[in-house]
């Protein structure tokens, strides 16, 4: 029986964390029994795990993640967008439909998340702030104008601005021009998924510091972990595209990406004096997601930057590749925000994963005999997972939810060639699009 090859990250979650987090990382020690196994702790196993146990309260469910939320997880990892809007809507019939749809599946997802941090109190920094969606060169208008005309066919209300008004909301004259959007919401993810972790349905126990090494299908499922064995009869998978060996026949329909975020320290006083008095929390994605950079301006006073996306295909992200990162970060908030002089520094720089699919579509459904798999996030985690999990839930018990249709009228993921062919291909399209979006970084 093979093992799997485990995600070796060597980053710890950035976002400030209270001192006395209640999230408990206790680990499975001896073997066990259980209706439920689900693999991974993210914002789409939580999602399916409660739903599956409000749903079926009689049911034990284990929840199985290799790190621990929410200091070392994948999910505290994010860079704490919550969209309730497609990155990209495209211009034709079908993609316009799916683009609804799609929206729909978002918004579904926020209403989901906010219902947990009202009733459990999840302190997370929540912020319905919007976003804004902006470009740096006078070059890239055709990308923003498609963007425009998408968000009027859908009926999406925005607000054009120019880069005299950027630099007034903003405090930077970096970006030419951007469009802002409302909807998105923006949070701490890290807090977000240890109130999550913490909050589960009693019939639910997570187990943290406990990866699964091997899976041995059957009429009931064996999962092997370093101190137990787990037996089940019926498996969800919610580990996206790391530790691919996990998935029944590797299917190979999703790739791993590794994304850097840098946050600075809290700005002083007299930093703030230099940008515009009225600034207000708020959050920047870039027209190239590859080359360009997303910024955060936090509650708390902080910038978050986020940028550089290097092939991560078997989950590993090293100390230099980090270290690298936040040099180019450090250079490139300089560029941004010249008037602060360099003095104010990045405090903690670290990497993510991001799960992506050939077509933008997802990997969701029934994957293998009492196995399912809600996976393929594409980089609006927070969102889509949310959603997917919960309705993946409803779709394994076979019970009926109006959104059920929507999820799989998005379509699924297509198949990605093997390695090494997929190891070219993924360094190829990277190249590619930093040469497109040159300008823009």
């Amino acid at each position: 029986m093979k093992r799997v090859s485990l995600p070796q990250n060597q980053n710890s979650v950035g976002w400030p964390l209270p001192s006395d987090s209640p999230s408990t990382c206790l680990a499975l020690t001896g073997d066990l029994q259980a209706d439920w196994a689900v693999i991974g702790a993210g914002y789409a196993g939580l999602a399916f795990a409660r739903t599956l146990a409000t749903l079926n309260p009689d049911s034990h469910i284990v929840v199985l993640d290799a790190a621990s939320a929410p200091w070392d997880s994948s999910a505290g990892r994010n860079s704490g967008f919550v969209i309730g809007l497609p990155h990209n809507i495209g211009s034709s019939m079908a993609e316009l439909k799916k683009a609804q749809t799609w929206r729909n599946l978002l918004q579904a997802g926020i209403e989901i998340l906010w219902e947990q941090v009202e009733k459990h109190a999840i302190a997370c920094d929540w912020e319905n702030a919007g976003k804004y969606h902006c470009q740096v060169s006078e070059g890239s208008d055709a990308v923003l104008k498609t963007y425009r005309e998408s968000l009027e066919r859908i009926e999406e209300p925005y607000e054009e601005l120019d880069g005299e008004a950027l630099r007034r909301r903003l405090g930077s004259g970096f970006w030419h021009k951007g469009i802002f959007t409302p909807g998105t919401i923006l949070v701490n993810p890290a807090r977000l998924i240890a109130g999550l972790a913490d909050s589960l349905p009693a019939n639910v126990t997570l187990y943290q510091n406990t990866p699964a090494l091997a899976i041995k299908a059957g009429d009931v499922t064996e999962i092997f972990t370093p101190q137990g064995v787990v037996k089940v009869k019926n498996v969800m998978l919610a580990t996206n595209a790391l530790s691919p060996e996990l998935m029944p026949g590797r299917l190979r329909r999703q790739a791993s990406m590794a994304t850097f975020a840098s946050l600075t320290q809290p700005l002083t006083v007299q930093q703030m004096m230099k940008l515009p008095r009225e600034m207000t929390s708020w959050g920047m994605t870039p027209v190239n997601a590859i080359a360009g950079a997303t910024v955060r301006f936090t509650s708390d006073r902080r910038f978050l930057i986020r940028q550089h996306v290097i092939p991560a295909l078997r989950g590993v992200v090293t100390k230099e590749q980090t270290r690298q990162a936040a040099r180019q970060h450090n250079a490139l908030f300089n560029r941004i925000y010249p008037q602060l002089g360099g003095e104010v520094a990045l405090v903690k720089t670290w990497s993510g994963a991001i799960s992506v699919t050939r077509n933008g579509a997802p990997l969701w459904g029934n994957v293998a005999r009492n196995i399912y798999t809600a996976a393929g996030c594409n980089g609006a985690g927070i969102s889509r997972q949310t959603i997917a999990g919960e309705l993946l839930a409803y779709y394994a018990l076979k019970q009926d939810h109006p959104l059920i249709g929507d999820m799989l009228a998005v379509g699924r993921a297509n198949l990605l060639p093997p390695s090494p062919l997929l190891d070219a291909a993924v360094k190829v399209s990277l190249m590619k699009e930093r040469w497109l979006g040159r300008r823009e970084a």
